[in-house]
């Protein structure tokens, strides 16, 4: 049996790959720091303009809901024909596209719905939907 005569190799750890990751890591820390930092700047005067519309986007859907016995309801408020067109075109001011959705009772009477359909083209919506469920198969 040979006898080994030479040392023994101590293993060693290769960390050159852990401090690249490192080293990227901390770059970009530093390069995002030094965006965000751009963007605290206080010094900037921002224009003023004389239009006051809204900045934000567009609001979700005006919701009818038409109960069996013909009730018009926004928001669980009662309404009419003319209040409920009075109140889209005020909501038409703000946002020229605004979607309606028109929830009927399958059991109410359909003039009752076709109201709630008069009331928006008297008030100028073009983005109408009927809410319906999928028949079960």
């Amino acid at each position: 049996m040979p006898l080994k005569t030479s040392p023994l190799e101590e293993p060693s750890l290769n960390i050159t790959s852990l401090l690249d990751i490192i080293l990227t890591i901390v770059m970009f820390f530093m390069v995002s720091t030094t965006f965000s930092q751009n963007e605290r700047q206080t010094e900037i005067q921002v224009p003023t303009v004389s239009d006051n519309a809204v900045l934000t986007g567009q609001p979700d859907e005006i919701v009818v809901n038409v109960a069996i016995d013909g009730q018009m309801q926004v928001s669980g408020k009662p309404q009419t024909v003319e209040t409920l067109s009075s109140l889209l075109q005020a909501a038409l001011t703000s946002f020229p596209n605004q979607a309606v959705v028109i929830r009927g009772d399958g059991r109410c009477e359909y003039q009752r719905v076709m109201d709630a359909f008069s009331a928006c083209k008297q008030a100028g919506v073009r983005n109408i939907s009927v809410a319906h469920l999928p028949r079960q198969k």
